[in-house]
């Protein structure tokens, strides 16, 4: 973000050093790819000169917006356990059992459409899979939405950012913090899960370093915001499908006994964050890639 706030300066003085520039000159065209402007050429006196004509002080200006500022990159956004849903309020859903429901305005669809929305506003490519991979058992919901991460990659698709998007599950009596204010607005708290992949007999692994990177990165920002929006990230040994492509985390909205006003009322937040988290990946990448 401070990269491209000095760019967005470093822009501004250029036009404003052009416009000085063309007003002195009187005629005189600027191309700014290379990010700084053509000195004319001044040529050489005749014995005769001829009469000049009085001169417009229009130039020509070509603004090169920078790369960073045209593309964001492109996020995938999904749900394994796609029928997890938050505390019943006045607004009541029908639930397939307790804190679930196939009513995709109540549940984690709900919050993933509205993550897609705010990171959309931030300029990025957004595709939110709302395939219901509970049915027809909640235990093989894994295996069903790996076969759609697998059609997706065989499909040529890549994307920078993978999110399994869940509701995390606590008892009544669990002591975890289940708000901060924001605003003086009462917002879920969100969790950070990356696997292991170590048991289950698995052959392929995930890249679990990275993953606990971009975790931890993503924790730092969220806490940037607001102290205690983010809770610690958890680390576990399954693989929750995270050996799939680079950058694959999974994300707890809330938990069961937040309302979905609550976690959607930290969702800008939580677009902010990840925006910032892929910034500082790209940052990163350039010093390694200079090194």
């Amino acid at each position: 973000m401070e990269n491209m706030k000095a760019l967005r300066r470093m822009m501004a003085g250029l036009v404003c050093a052009a416009l000085l520039f063309g007003r002195a000159a009187g005629e005189a065209s600027f191309d700014f790819t290379d990010g700084m402007p053509d000195v004319p050429e001044t040529a050489a006196p005749t014995e005769n000169p001829a009469p000049t004509a009085t001169l417009s002080p229009a130039f020509e200006m070509t603004v090169i917006r920078p790369a960073a500022q045209q593309h964001h990159g492109a996020i995938l956004i999904y749900h394994t356990h796609t029928w997890e849903a938050y505390r019943q309020t006045d607004e009541r859903y029908q639930e397939t059992e307790k804190w679930r429901t196939k009513d995709e305005r109540y549940n984690v669809v709900a919050v993933g459409e509205a993550l897609t929305r705010s990171l959309t506003a931030l300029g990025y490519t957004v595709v939110h899979d709302t395939t219901a991979f509970e049915p027809p058992k909640l235990a093989d919901a894994y295996a069903r939405s790996l076969t759609m991460l697998e059609q997706r990659t065989a499909s040529g698709e890549t994307y920078d950012l993978y999110i399994d998007l869940h509701r995390d599950a606590i008892s009544s009596t669990s002591t975890i913090r289940r708000t901060v204010n924001i605003g003086g607005e009462d917002a879920a708290r969100f969790m950070v899960l990356v696997g292991k992949g170590t048991t289950g007999g698995y052959q392929e692994k995930p890249d679990f370093a990275a993953n606990l990177h971009i975790a931890e990165l993503l924790t730092d920002k969220l806490e940037a915001q607001c102290e205690g929006l983010s809770r610690d990230v958890k680390v576990r040994t399954g693989r929750f499908n995270q050996h799939i492509a680079p950058r694959c985390i999974l994300i707890e909205c809330g938990t069961n006994e937040n309302t979905l006003e609550e976690v959607l009322c930290g969702i800008p937040y939580l677009a902010q964050a990840i925006a910032e988290t892929l910034d500082a990946l790209e940052t990163e990448t350039e010093i390694n890639n200079e090194e």
